[in-house]
């Protein structure tokens, strides 16, 4: 007989299950990416300007926006596993709305709905798979979450190209339809999965708390040392907060916590502007203005698709080497890199020949498209490109969302995830909502300026992010007392650990994060 409970409590199956939610965020990306450069779609919603364009594919974006911002509340009233819950049923009402779309603003009330899921979904997964996960691979299983975005993407891009073969709505109305299947099997499998444990013992049912850590981490043995000393560092940390800290927004703005906040906000503002989703969501009308793909539709898609490709297979080495790598070395190698790749592909293609296209056949017609004297500059963007989306995969698309669900104490930690994950849905809004312009005005200059994004946050990372590599998230209070430069004294660490274990909570001295500056 299938001993389900230890299935669910798997902390592998839990991470992998929960990662549903990331494919259907990439479910919509990939679907979109595609659709908006098919015929179909352009004759059926009447060739919309770059202006209304931006606005629909920006519609996703403002319902993250909305949905992360107000997600971290939720989570912390009726538990993760519950909003996950919750973001599953909008995103089957979303897609329902999108596949039967007779007009522009049909389509993008379905797109808000399927925003507001999407937000909640990237602020809670990746807060649920952190307090499930032991210390020492916590960074993977918060890295699946990308894996699953990336598969999304990847399948939906896929599937929308086979459906582009279809004449009529059902080019575009198929993929959004299909897109509401992982979040039925997320809606329906959920309830057999654990609460958190941390959620548990911070609503005070620590019965239960030691119950499933016992499950995930002690083979169902209450007793197990491993289980008895989290549970031991989970009690301490919340008979601090309940004693002597508050649950409000407001102590996201202390000093106390108010530079991990800083963190993690930017560093999801950040990954936004390393430019990799306005290449998913515009990759098809780049590759279009640089004459990648013979500018014809199917073998623009496919060249399009291999960007695809890159990124599911390139985010494997981080779920396998981002717990031995450590997070500092990871972001600054892949800053470095994506920089260097934007700019040769600005550089290169400054040497073309701009024009603007006068061809009423085009779907470009009337915009800039560039034009090359040899096949060998094309080939050399793409590959460009698709490097750009290898260093992507490897470093800032997991760790932007490892990092932020990590660093903060239980008492604030999905008010303050919610804070990071909707300022990455706000500029992720805004550049939605720009590029398409930007690629017509700025042309070449824009994976300049984006090269640039690139530098300012490696540099960002070196001076100001601590290594969080290897640390219980309990213990993250103390890391944050050293110089994100330099690597924690473990000795140090021992020692301070064991004053918030055996000390009483009058007495505990919580490190000011302003320290971690110094």
């Amino acid at each position: 007989m299938v001993n389900w409970t230890k299935i669910t409590t798997n902390v592998y199956v839990i991470s992998l299950f929960a990662s549903l939610g990331g494919i259907t965020f990439g479910f919509d990306i990939g679907s979109n990416s595609g659709i908006i450069g098919t015929t179909q779609y352009l004759t059926y919603f009447d060739k919309p300007s770059k202006l209304l364009q931006g606005g629909i594919n920006g519609s996703l974006s403002a319902g993250c926006f909305v949905g992360a911002l107000f997600a971290g509340a939720i989570a912390d009233r009726i538990g993760r596993k519950y909003t996950l819950i919750i973001a599953s049923a909008l995103f089957v009402i979303g897609s329902l709305l999108q596949s039967a779309s007779n007009g522009v603003p049909m389509l993008c009330v379905g797109r808000v709905v399927n925003g507001i899921s999407v937000g909640f979904s990237s602020m809670v997964i990746p807060l649920y798979q952190s307090e499930v996960a032991p210390k020492e691979i916590r960074g993977r299983l918060v890295a699946i979450q990308q894996w699953a975005i990336t598969w999304g993407i990847f399948l939906a891009f896929w599937i929308q190209t086979g459906f582009a073969q279809i004449d009529g709505t059902g080019a575009f109305r198929g993929p959004w339809a299909i897109q509401a299947i992982p979040a039925l099997i997320l809606l329906g499998g959920l309830w057999f999965f654990p609460f958190s444990p941390r959620w548990l013992a911070d609503q005070g049912r620590m019965d239960e708390a030691i119950q499933v850590l016992a499950d995930i981490h002690g083979n169902g043995d209450v007793n197990h040392p491993r289980v008895q000393e989290e549970i031991k560092e989970i009690q301490a940390v919340i008979d601090f907060d309940k004693n002597v800290a508050s649950h409000r927004y407001a102590d996201l703005f202390k000093p106390r916590l108010a530079y991990r906040v800083f963190l993690g906000v930017f560093l999801q503002i950040w990954q936004q502007l390393t430019g990799m989703n306005i290449i998913m969501f515009y990759v098809v009308l780049m590759f279009k203005q640089a004459g990648i793909g013979g500018g014809g539709q199917s073998t623009t898609l496919i060249a399009s698709g291999v960007n695809y490709v890159v990124n599911v297979v390139m985010t494997v080495p981080a779920i396998l080497f981002v717990d031995k790598w450590g997070r500092r070395p990871t972001l600054i190698a892949g800053a470095f890199f994506m920089s260097l790749f934007l700019w040769l592909v600005g550089g290169l293609m400054k040497t073309g020949d701009w024009y603007i296209d006068d061809n009423p056949a085009n779907t470009t017609f009337g915009e800039w498209v560039v034009k090359f004297d040899n096949d060998a500059k094309v080939n050399a963007i793409a590959a460009m490109v698709y490097l750009f989306v290898g260093s992507f995969a490897t470093t800032w698309g997991p760790l932007g969302w490892i990092y932020p669900a990590e660093i903060y104490p239980l008492r604030v930690r999905a008010m303050a995830v919610s804070l990071s994950t909707a300022a990455n849905w706000l500029f992720n809004w805004v550049l939605s909502f720009m590029v398409p312009y930007a690629m017509q005005s700025l042309r070449y200059g824009l994976y300049m300026l984006f090269a640039g994004f690139n530098f300012l946050m490696m540099v960002h990372v070196y001076l100001a992010y601590p290594e969080t590599k290897g640390y219980t998230l309990e213990e993250m209070d103390i890391v944050f007392e050293c110089n994100p430069r330099k690597k924690m004294d473990p000795d140090y660490l021992a020692m301070r650990l064991q004053e918030k274990l055996n000390v009483g909570v009058e007495k505990l001295d919580l490190p000011e994060p302003a320290k971690a500056e110094a």
